[in-house]
């Protein structure tokens, strides 16, 4: 996604902080009308995250972070327009854009819908955004835009599912979304501009291939389907074990012989490529199944083969009506996966693009120039319903 921010190829105008933060690093950039002047990555040691272990407690440390950020990159804190944020653990909701509100805060706070680093960002942004606007009333200033605002995008358990791609084997088990939102859809709309779209009216399934394998149904803007990024209902990845026998993980669970945490560690961080050969490098596997050594080449064959079976599922949904396939993620980058998919259920898509990587900071500035432009659709969360169009 390199060169300028446009929307419908027109240059646009505004200043833009876009906050990511993951489980051991904070991540900023800051676009001026549309280009990317400064991007940085706050590491975080282990050492100071050990003294705020419960992910609520780290907000001093990460707000200090992005001031530093802006601090060192001498960015004025009273010319930042729009704060964008990465969307954390809240439901209900759909996918689109959010401003920051009360509701948002308590729930990432709270972690009531998961504990994760992520739910820092927006309470992030919107301490910032209220800093900037202090900043801005001492020295007289309202900025081009009004006060300065923050939003999040795309929130990773966005729910635009069908209502029978929704209901689960049993009414306890309801399946569930968690994807790559952020980075799908800002791939569908590069999609789009790439083909002469003028308006999303397209059905594509997006590939995303990392530490995380998501693959979700793209219908006419809305998400319809899609497999769960954390939760076992998808394919086999890099180091989540994906799909699991049910019977099986139950007689684990009571066999006594691992907590409750270790079960989870084998689910998500310590399954697949690390359950097996203690790396999650794709690169490195790769490497010796192409060289023939045997458990290598059997595990990248089933990986292709499970990404592949959920894809060919999903097209299932629409009764085979799908535009294009679109692959992203860091592992989007191999030739020998992405062939070998291709090889497996390429017949099914009368087009097939690869936009290897991510880029999730774009993404989000991108969502912030569709704010200022006044085009876009503001939703408010509401923690206790669901948004409707």
């Amino acid at each position: 996604m390199e060169g300028a921010i446009t929307l419908n190829s027109k240059p646009v105008k505004g200043n833009i902080l876009a906050i990511d933060t993951g489980s051991t690093s904070s991540k900023f950039a800051y676009y001026k009308d549309g280009a990317l002047l400064c991007e940085g990555k706050m590491d975080h040691s282990k050492e100071e995250i050990a003294k705020a272990p419960y992910f609520a407690d780290q907000l001093p440390m990460r707000h200090d972070a992005a001031l530093k950020f802006l601090i060192e990159n001498h960015v004025p804190c009273e010319d930042v327009d729009v704060i964008m944020a990465r969307g954390g653990l809240f439901t209900p909701v759909i996918t689109g854009i959010y401003d920051v509100n009360a509701d948002m805060r308590e729930v990432l706070m709270s972690g009531r819908d998961g504990k994760h680093v992520c739910n820092l960002s927006a309470v992030m942004a919107e301490d910032l955004a209220a800093e900037v606007n202090e900043a801005r009333e001492a020295k007289g200033y309202k900025g081009p835009f009004g006060p300065c605002r923050a939003y999040v995008a795309d929130p990773p358990m966005a729910d635009e599912m069908l209502p029978e791609c929704r209901l689960g084997g049993i009414p306890e088990f309801p399946r569930e979304t968690l994807f790559h939102a952020l980075n799908s859809r800002a791939i569908v709309r590069r999609y789009l501009a790439d083909t002469g779209h003028t308006v999303n009216d397209i059905t594509a399934i997006v590939c995303h291939m990392g530490g995380g394998v998501t693959i979700s149904l793209h219908r006419n803007g809305r998400v319809i389907d899609t497999s769960h990024g954390l939760g076992g209902d998808g394919p086999i990845t890099p180091e989540r074990a994906g799909c699991c026998p049910p019977l099986k993980l139950v007689d684990m669970c009571f066999s006594g012989k691992y907590t409750e945490q270790e079960i989870r560690h084998k689910l998500v961080g310590g399954g697949g490529a690390v359950a097996y050969f203690g790396t999650n490098d794709m690169r490195v596997i790769e490497e010796k199944a192409k060289a023939g050594v045997p458990e290598y080449k059997v595990f990248m064959d089933a990986f292709c083969l499970n990404i592949s079976k959920y894809i060919a599922a999903e097209t299932a949904d629409v009764c085979g009506k799908v535009d294009a396939l679109l692959f992203t993620g860091g592992v989007a980058y191999s030739k020998y996966v992405t062939g070998e998919i291709i090889k497996r259920i390429g017949h099914l898509f009368p087009d097939i693009r690869i936009y290897p990587g991510e880029d999730e900071l774009r993404s989000l500035a991108e969502n912030g120039y569709i704010v200022l432009s006044g085009t876009a659709k503001i939703h408010t969360y509401n923690k206790d319903r669901l948004i409707e169009d």
